[in-house]
């Protein structure tokens, strides 16, 4: 068979989540890491799959990438251009927003892939249909898709139904459940035992313009100043890059990598003309 290398897709714009989905913290470290170090032993080489906008963001650099080179929208274009890149490849592809997913997932659908299917997936616990967010996906299953997206069909789970796919039954209850939705965040990391963190933020000069307020109490599952300011970055549209600002936790200014707990008190300090 030919050789199965790992993509963990990190490349969504996370709308309804409103903040980066794969910088969130579930258990201890952002969720595009989790994904990335659970899937990287199981494989000859892994990659995460990002768009051209966000090759350089630091959360995302620091991996080894596979820049969308196809024009589709979706998850389809991570997938065809790994595919492209490498086209011998057979692909155990990952959503990263699935903190549930636990190892014996990922070992029985490499277990299960043979030679006479061009796919293995899970069937899903909602509708009983293919999971294509986690399955490995062969050579003849991403040419297929690539057919398919030529016609105007840019859904992989329609390939892997209406393709020899091997589907199995879920190994775990809850493993394969997307985190798309600030709702659905809080309830997984009350399940996981990781309650929200709850502080208060202080906004200076244009960021103080651009938040609409001066202080705000903010909940997040983040774990670290820099982590929480990427979503706070996101939310509102700051333009500042990290490097570019002072922040000051509890009074005391304050590292990025500094951790956060519940009741802390942020400031954040922009360039400001003339300083």
């Amino acid at each position: 068979m030919s050789p199965l290398y790992g993509l963990v897709l990190a490349g969504g714009f996370s709308s309804r989540m409103r903040q980066d989905k794969a910088a969130l913290t579930y258990h201890g470290e952002p969720q595009l890491r989790n994904a990335f170090d659970a899937v990287s032993p199981m494989v000859e080489q892994c990659f995460v799959s990002v768009r051209e906008a966000q090759k350089d963001e630091p959360l995302r650099a620091g991996f080894p990438q596979i820049v969308d080179a196809v024009d589709v929208d979706g998850p389809a274009a991570g997938l065809l251009s790994a595919h492209q890149a490498y086209p011998d490849a057979a692909w155990l592809v990952l959503a990263c927003d699935l903190p549930l997913l636990d190892r014996v997932t990922l070992e029985t659908l490499i277990g299960a892939r043979d030679a006479q299917h061009v796919a293995v997936a899970y069937r899903s616990e909602h509708d009983g249909l293919p999971e294509p967010l986690c399955a490995i996906w062969e050579p003849a299953a991403l040419e297929a898709l690539a057919r398919q997206v030529e016609e105007g069909r840019k859904c992989p789970r329609k390939l892997l139904i209406n393709s020899d796919t091997r589907l199995l039954s879920p190994r775990t209850t809850g493993a394969l459940d997307n985190i798309n939705t600030p709702e659905e965040r809080e309830s997984v990391s009350r399940r996981l035992g990781g309650p929200m963190i709850r502080l208060d933020v202080e906004y200076f000069a244009q960021m103080r313009e651009l938040a609409g307020h001066k202080t705000e109490t903010v909940e997040t599952s983040f774990g670290t100043v820099g982590l929480l300011y990427e979503q706070l970055r996101e939310k509102y549209g700051f333009p500042f890059e990290a490097s570019r600002l002072r922040v000051a936790l509890n009074g005391d200014f304050a590292p990025w990598t500094q951790s956060l707990k519940n009741g802390d008190h942020v400031v954040f300090i922009p360039p400001v003309t003339g300083g």
